[in-house]
């Protein structure tokens, strides 16, 4: 391979890797030790915030590209704790519906803002002018937000 950016591009990745991995750590770090709970569980909320109408368990996983299985697990959990609520289907009794409760949507929105802030924080030290270009960057690379 000739191309001379080779190296820095696999360096850059590493780098991006890593602070992903941390600030991801602290963030899990943040919910558990601030809030008692996981960032599974904050990630299954999420999704069901932006969906309030109901999700089936299925879309939930493809959302959150994870298992069938881990999704149910986490829900079982937040339905346990009575933030989210199961619905069967009225066509299909195998299909079931996912929604957050008037208490998990309190719950969640309670979290998300406190989260917000946590990663704010967290990347204090980048400028408007850095985030504008990160973000285009980012872009660029395909990730598409």
């Amino acid at each position: 391979m000739n191309d001379p950016l080779s190296k820095r591009r696999l360096k850059m990745w590493i780098r991006l890797l890593g602070v992903t991995r941390v600030a991801e750590a602290e963030l899990r770090e943040f919910l558990r030790v601030k809030h008692d709970t996981t960032l599974p569980r904050f990630d299954v909320m999420a999704a069901l915030y932006r969906r309030r109408d109901g999700v089936t368990m299925t879309e939930l996983s493809r959302m959150l590209l994870v298992s069938n299985g881990n999704a149910t697990t986490v829900v079982d959990r937040l339905e346990k704790d009575g933030f989210v609520r199961r619905t069967p289907s009225d066509t299909d009794r195998r299909t079931v519906f996912v929604a957050l409760t008037a208490d998990g949507l309190a719950q969640f929105e309670g979290l998300a803002a406190e989260h917000e802030a946590e990663v704010s924080r967290r990347f204090a030290d980048l400028s408007e002018a850095d985030l504008e270009t990160l973000t285009d960057i980012l872009k660029r690379m395909g990730t598409g937000t």
